[in-house]
């Protein structure tokens, strides 16, 4: 039975709670507060760039679409957590498993291309600032990041498809707080290994592919900023730059560190604690990170905050 592939097992079991009994209600508080301010923070990024017509250029569309992967990748794990600390049900079905498995893993993947597609806008917008607005034109913004999506959903069916045919027989302990990869790997019995080696090597060329993309598209930042005559123009350039390598540095960071280790340099405290920053505290950092030092959005607030107090009154 441990050689097929049919699964005998039909919920799993969710133990990433379990090191901390008596803490329920503070995590449940620490982890409510922090998915407020994701929602609040990104879902109000969103209504910005759509209210302020001069953000309407393609760094903030992007960053629009960025605010929307954030909060739906934090409102595909957050909600269950706070489920699990405020009921002490741990007890999750195989198909909310692998829905939640499937839609975490599209908002990864799309993140990981959409910031891709971001350092190379940073490139054009630096290298030929005359030309930026018919070179990210609307057509080639919308396909971008339409591209971004496709590769995240493709990538998303192939991960959800290879992890979930494979046989989970016995033990359907997970511990971790979700349904993440790692964990539902070290529960299939019989052979997983062409499994593992198809989604391993599919989840590093995703990650190092756009990371590559990012480091050529910033090398080449850097050469066109120091051509530049004026030292206030460097400024700039590289102030514009500043908060898409921070996000870059937290995403890419957490992901390496979680995914690309091998597995004996790993321990489950480690990864819980990455696993909880990359899908609870990053979305809500990214915000704050695109508008605490960015004049536009700072400026954009407050014509926006403006025009309701006219209309308040009127």
């Amino acid at each position: 039975m441990a050689k097929n592939n049919l699964t005998t097992v039909t919920n799993f079991i969710l133990m990433g709670f379990t090191d901390y009994s008596g803490l329920e209600s503070l995590l449940f508080l620490v982890f409510l507060n922090f998915y407020l301010v994701t929602l609040l923070g990104n879902v109000g990024m969103i209504i910005l760039i759509q209210l302020d017509v001069q953000l309407h250029t393609p760094m903030y569309f992007f960053l629009s679409h960025l605010s929307l992967l954030d909060a739906c990748y934090s409102s595909v794990i957050t909600p269950q957590i706070l489920a699990t600390l405020a009921t002490g049900k741990t007890i999750i079905s195989y198909g909310q498993c692998a829905a939640q498995f499937f839609f975490f893993t599209i908002c990864a993947g799309t993140e990981c291309f959409l910031l891709g597609v971001m350092a190379y806008d940073r490139y054009i917008a630096v290298s030929n600032p005359l030309l930026y607005t018919v070179a990210m034109n609307p057509r080639i913004c919308w396909s971008l990041v339409v591209g971004a999506y496709v590769c995240g959903i493709s990538g998303a069916i192939l991960r959800t498809t290879c992890s979930f045919t494979l046989s989970f027989c016995d033990n359907n302990q997970i511990d971790f707080f979700f349904c993440d990869l790692p964990p539902l790997l070290k529960l299939a019995c019989g052979d997983t290994t062409n499994t593992e080696i198809i989604i391993i090597f599919f989840g590093n060329f995703v990650i190092l592919a756009n990371a590559m993309v990012i480091l050529i598209s910033y090398l080449l930042v850097i050469k066109a900023v120091l051509r530049m005559k004026s030292s206030g123009s460097r400024a700039k350039s590289f102030s514009t730059c500043a908060s898409h390598l921070t996000a870059v540095a937290l995403f890419f960071g957490t992901l390496s560190f979680m995914y690309l280790r091998s597995g004996s340099g790993k321990s489950p405290e480690e990864d819980k604690v990455i696993s909880v920053f990359y899908t609870v505290v990053i979305p809500m950092l990214n915000p704050l990170i695109y508008s605490l030092r960015n004049k536009d959005v700072k400026a954009a607030f407050e014509r926006v905050t403006g025009r309701f107090h006219v209309f308040q009154n009127m």
